[in-house]
């Protein structure tokens, strides 16, 4: 690996940014880590989790990612861009979430690859999207059963607003960067020297290298894969979401290993273990199994039910065949529960 393979990369401060920083600096990428301010890159470089890694790491200072032209000083002399960043799920539904959710999405997407056109030195592009972008709404909530097995060339239709959770603008923020990422590649095709890698995760499950404390663990995707387990109420707030699921490590690997030679071409992958039978509740069997003492002594309630869902058919022998076998959904449960365990036993201290 050249000191020269210099990667910007957006989201470090998340949980699958964070997570993927760390592959990158681990495979041996220089990387160039863009965040909105000073503390946020002390914070990256104070991380427990990068301790012995951060000699290849440096910040550039992008205070407005939506900026006209914000990265364009960011990206100068830079072989690959990882764009992470994207607004969460979060807010009140009172909110103008077109303005704070789904416009900062796509507005993001697009001025990264802005930048990269105007850097000759840049090879590749890849931009975090997620496989809710592909399937009907209705399929994501469980209203609507289908044997359609989705692929990379589908699209969702888009959701008009108002929108009645957060989730659901999320969801649209989702739809409406990837189609406008791709209607940027079809106009600039000829005009590039860049692919454009697109990687589509289903629910992210896993250790966050950013959580200090429980809140923070489940603030995401964690919390669907443990909801039944931390007991009826908690199962009870889970709501309907599609079971399909994909390891935090999977998800890292993929947007780095993109940047390898071998993946040529403009490209989307979707991330979604294979599933079958797969329900949320199945955590509950995993816990029991791997933690018994957790559950005996009422650490781990593991009683909650959540509603049965439906598991989205995805095609994703492109993403094996580039990436290799993903991990599978009892996989993702023991080391998320031993984080949740060492969490709240300091919490206790």
């Amino acid at each position: 690996m050249a000191i020269s393979d210099l990667v910007l990369l957006t989201g470090g401060t998340g949980y699958i940014g964070s997570r993927t920083l760390r592959y990158a600096l681990e495979q041996g990428y220089h990387v160039r880590a863009a965040v909105r301010s000073q503390a946020k890159a002390d914070a990256v470089r104070n991380s427990p989790a990068l301790k012995g890694l951060t000699d290849n790491l440096d910040f550039v200072i992008v205070p407005d990612f939506l900026a006209s032209g914000a990265f364009n000083e960011a990206i100068k002399g830079v072989k690959y861009a990882v764009h992470l960043a994207s607004p969460l799920a979060k807010g009140s539904i009172d909110e103008d979430l077109d303005a704070k959710i789904i416009q900062p999405a796509v507005q993001g997407a697009v001025e990264m690859l802005e930048a990269a056109k105007k850097e000759s030195t840049v090879k590749k592009v890849v931009i975090t999207s997620s496989a809710v972008a592909l399937p009907p709404v209705a399929v994501l909530g469980g209203q609507q059963r289908t044997d359609q097995v989705f692929t990379t060339t589908d699209r969702a239709h888009d959701i008009p607003g108002p929108y009645p959770a957060t989730f659901v603008a999320y969801i649209q923020s989702k739809i409406a960067s990837l189609k406008a990422v791709d209607a940027w590649v079809q106009k600039h095709e000829s005009e590039i020297d860049f692919d454009v890698i697109t990687i589509l995760p289903g629910f992210v499950g896993g250790r966050s290298d950013n959580a200090t404390n429980v809140a923070e663990l489940l603030d995401g995707t964690n919390f669907w894969f443990l909801a039944s387990v931390l007991g009826k109420e908690a199962a009870k707030n889970a709501g309907s979401q599609v079971a399909n699921t994909v390891h935090v490590d999977d998800v890292a690997k993929a947007h780095i290993e993109s940047l390898s030679d071998k993946v040529t071409g403009n490209q989307s992958f979707i991330l979604s273990n294979k599933g079958g039978e797969m329900q949320w509740n199945d955590s509950k069997a995993i816990v029991s199994k791997h933690f018994p003492e957790a559950v005996q002594s009422g650490l781990l309630p593991n009683d909650g039910v959540i509603e049965e869902h439906f598991f989205m058919s995805c095609d994703n022998q492109s993403t094996v065949k580039a990436f290799g076998e993903l991990k599978s959904f009892e996989e993702i449960i023991p080391g998320l529960v031993e984080q949740y365990l060492e969490l709240q036993a300091q919490e206790k201290k």
